[in-house]
């Protein structure tokens, strides 16, 4: 028996109702781990603010301003429960890059020194690598690795052999956007504490797909990302510990974050969250977010990953008789399936697929140190959401039976 009826959930998304294709098929849409579709529900709540309710926040003495207020505090509540978090930790930002860049600017350039170490791993996607880099070189710290498993899992036994007493940051996805390991971030976290450091966690491959509470995680700070979890683009959240909030300077400077500032240069600012909040915030996206968790919500976290989990599954069953097909992470958790086709490159056999109507991703995926583990220039991955069906992966694996002939004929 199916977990989710993927019919009717297709009915809430325009993308599926609307009947989009590519090259004249139908859209069989697999990059999920890019980014996902919205429901209408988002859209509605969207357009409300657009049409009924546009104002600024924090900016007015007047109805329509007061309301915007409300439902930005309404929102951050709801992000704060979803993440099993207290309100004054949500700080509203502009995706998981936008949060990780407020924790390296804002915390790690004001606590780091020379000799110091941020610890990552070869899996980290850019958002998670390039921000550590640049503290690195602006504070002289140092960046080191946590050692993957021959799988290309981080495990907490080789953080242990890598953390040492000049650790002071750990930085580490929750699940891997290329391979698609569940890492325990919360043995990372032990890990990271008993040696003094502070841990940070890469949340957006995690937040769309499973149950998160960071207070259990013992994480201090967490990202995700709004547009991953069938929300708006240009939105998301940070969650930190307050009292580490509360030792963060903000990334930003401008209107609404600050109490006062007078010519001689003096300025006080807000207590966290609104103290990272500068700037007049995207409201409808905010607006959007809420509707999106509330509509994952009513789904249900754990029918969606179980739902993922048995996509996964078939489809590493139904690569088993590809006998071209290199699968990478036939054994990680995630509903990704990271691939290459023996003799054609995998931009290449991603245009063939594009052909077919089916979207997957080609390249590194912006995880670009990792190439070397899997010795490999490039890869495919297919990833998947609670709206696609296993119709999705028969589509892909028949694609794929047919590729080297549809790729010889076309290169001759």
């Amino acid at each position: 028996m199916a977990i989710l009826d993927v019919e009717k959930i297709r009915q809430d998304f325009p993308m599926f109702t609307n009947r989009v294709q590519m090259q004249g098929k139908p859209l069989v849409w697999l990059d999920n781990s890019s980014t996902t579709f919205k429901p209408r529900q988002v859209l509605e709540a969207m357009n409300r603010y657009y049409e009924f309710e546009t104002s600024n926040s924090h900016r007015g003495d007047y109805d329509l301003s007061y309301q915007a207020d409300l439902k930005i505090e309404e929102a951050r509540k709801c992000v704060a429960s979803f993440l099993g978090a207290k309100e004054k930790e949500i700080v509203f930002t502009s995706g998981a890059t936008g949060g990780l860049n407020l924790v390296a600017y804002g915390y790690a350039l004001r606590h780091l020194k020379e000799g110091d170490e941020i610890l990552i791993s070869q899996a980290e996607h850019a958002s998670n690598v390039l921000p550590w880099f640049e503290i690195a070189k602006l504070t002289q710290a140092k960046i080191s690795y946590v050692s993957l498993d021959e799988e290309g899992r981080v495990t907490p036994g080789n953080l242990e052999k890598a953390i040492n007493e000049h650790t002071k940051i750990v930085s580490l996805a929750h699940v891997g956007n290329v391979l698609g390991y569940t890492h325990d971030v919360k043995a990372f976290a032990a890990i990271a504490h008993q040696h003094g450091a502070i841990m940070v966690v890469d949340g957006a491959q995690s937040a769309p797909h499973m149950k998160i509470d960071v207070k259990d995680l013992d994480c201090d700070f967490y990202v995700f990302s709004g547009h991953k979890l069938c929300g708006p683009t240009g939105i998301g959240a940070l969650y930190g510990k307050y009292e580490i909030l509360d030792q963060t300077a903000p990334f930003l400077s401008g209107g609404g974050m600050n109490v006062k500032f007078s010519c001689d240069g003096q300025a006080s600012f807000l207590p966290p969250p609104l103290r990272f909040e500068a700037g007049t915030q995207n409201v409808a996206g905010i607006y959007g977010l809420k509707a999106a968790i509330e509509y994952l919500q009513s789904i249900g976290l754990d029918k969606i990953k179980a739902h993922e989990e048995e996509l996964k599954r078939y489809a590493i069953e139904k690569l088993k008789d590809c006998p071209k097909v290199t699968v990478y992470n036939a054994s990680s958790e995630a509903g990704i399936v990271t691939f290459n086709i023996e003799g054609i490159f995998a931009q290449d056999a991603a245009t063939y697929f594009n052909s077919k109507g089916i979207a997957v991703r080609s390249g590194q995926h912006c995880a670009k140190m990792l190439p070397s583990f899997l010795n490999t220039v490039a890869t495919l991955r297919a990833s998947f959401y609670f709206y696609n069906s296993t119709k999705d992966i028969d589509i892909l694996i028949d694609a794929i039976n047919h590729a080297e002939d549809y790729l010889d004929a076309y290169f001759i």
